[in-house]
């Protein structure tokens, strides 16, 4: 994006780097979302397991878990079959770059089927008595003094 505003600048004519630039954020942000969510850096409203027991908490998690594989695993399910659906009606880019769209799509589809394995990991830490990952990351995290997560 730097290189195209200071090609511009300059005259140079930059062509498909918006459609490129784009893609390429869609994929950075799919591909982060799973480690982001084991490592604890996913937004958690955490005051209503704070004030329970442990036992209360666990069935809470247990449930939210549940229902974000549920909810990851419908989108994960129609992000490929979309993905999928453009490259088998050889569906094109309508920028100025004629890229197969499926192409920048598979970024999004893959993203979303990696947040979904780590969603029904963490359900199944849960599930046999572990703790969950991300809680484990964040307790860390405060224990050596870091608090940035928090604010």
């Amino acid at each position: 994006m730097v290189a195209q505003s200071v090609l511009r600048e300059l005259g140079v004519r930059t062509g498909a780097v918006n459609d490129v630039v784009a893609w390429f954020c869609a994929a950075a942000s799919f591909f982060a979302m799973a480690h982001a969510f084991k490592h604890g850096d996913f937004v958690r409203v955490t005051l209503l397991l704070e004030s329970v027991s442990p036992k209360v908490r666990r069935v809470l998690e247990i449930a939210c878990l549940f229902i974000g594989a549920v909810a990851v695993g419908y989108l994960a399910y129609w992000a490929n079959r979309f993905t999928y659906d453009s490259w088998r009606f050889n569906e094109v880019a309508q920028g100025l770059l004629p890229l197969p769209i499926w192409i920048p799509q598979a970024s999004f589809a893959l993203g979303s089927i990696l947040l979904f394995v780590a969603i029904v990991d963490e359900l199944i830490i849960v599930l046999r008595g572990g703790r969950p990952t991300f809680v484990v990351a964040v307790e860390e995290r405060h224990a050596h003094g870091d608090f940035s997560s928090d604010v």
